[in-house]
């Protein structure tokens, strides 16, 4: 069986970054909209990452969005959904001072071409914990376009997140896939090699590389953006 589509992790992988210097110029940038509001930072941080615990913990009977926000009203009260306007004007008109913090690769528009090129199918397979706004920003800081991609994950369309077998398994339903007819490129060991027990394929980017066991690396195929387009071209 042949390989037929491959899924792209974003963070780290298509876009380059520092996963603690991105998150403290997000939760920056957002304490600093809402401060005026009346919320306050510790609390409105301790609030998202709760809230983010939940969706990685969500088992598939809501989409992450809701689940998100029933952990973070849980917090704050009931009341705090009407502020949602307020957390969508930053996405759509702070959020993007937040790409001071990423890299900048060229090498991921090239790859993404290769594979195109090549007549294969394109997901971006990004932990689907934002909101879809922002993660077309992030598309967009990467130097990619949304249409770059059959489908891509976000909290809206998903009930499920990495490291969760399941995250994957609802991508390859949407696509009509076997994992055997796919490959999953990412930079965590520990969220994006987990395709492999599925029976997908997986190269590990290195360039930004999250290993937080300390695993071995070594049983995957692995390198940088060379190594890569040479793995795709060999398929």
């Amino acid at each position: 069986m042949g390989i037929k589509a491959i899924l792209f992790d974003l963070d780290g992988t298509l876009l380059p970054m520092d996963q603690d210097v991105f998150v403290k110029a997000y939760f920056g940038g957002l304490c600093a909209r809402l401060a005026p509001h009346g919320y306050d930072s510790k609390k409105l941080v301790d609030a998202i990452w709760a809230g983010t615990a939940a969706m990685v913990k969500n088992t598939g009977e809501k989409t992450n969005e809701a689940v998100f926000w029933d952990a973070f009203a849980a917090i704050f009260g009931e009341a705090v959904r009407e502020d949602l306007p307020l957390f969508d004007a930053f996405y759509r008109e702070d959020f993007d001072k937040v790409q001071t913090s990423c890299g900048y690769s060229a090498r991921a528009k090239e790859v993404i071409d290769t594979v195109k090129a090549r007549g294969l199918r394109v997901a971006l397979a990004t932990n689907p914990i934002f909101p879809a706004v922002a993660t077309e920003s992030r598309i967009r800081w990467a130097g990619l376009k949304t249409d770059d991609f059959e489908l891509y994950t976000t909290y809206e369309n998903s009930c499920y997140c990495k490291p969760n077998p399941a995250y994957y398994r609802a991508i390859l339903e949407q696509m009509r896939l076997s994992p055997e007819e796919c490959v999953m490129v990412g930079n965590d060991v520990g969220e994006d090699m987990i395709a492999k027990k599925l029976g997908m394929q997986v190269f590990l980017l290195t360039n930004c590389i999250i290993n937080k066991k300390n695993e071995d690396i070594s049983v995957y195929p692995h390198g940088g953006f060379d190594e890569l387009r040479s793995y795709i071209e060999q398929l």
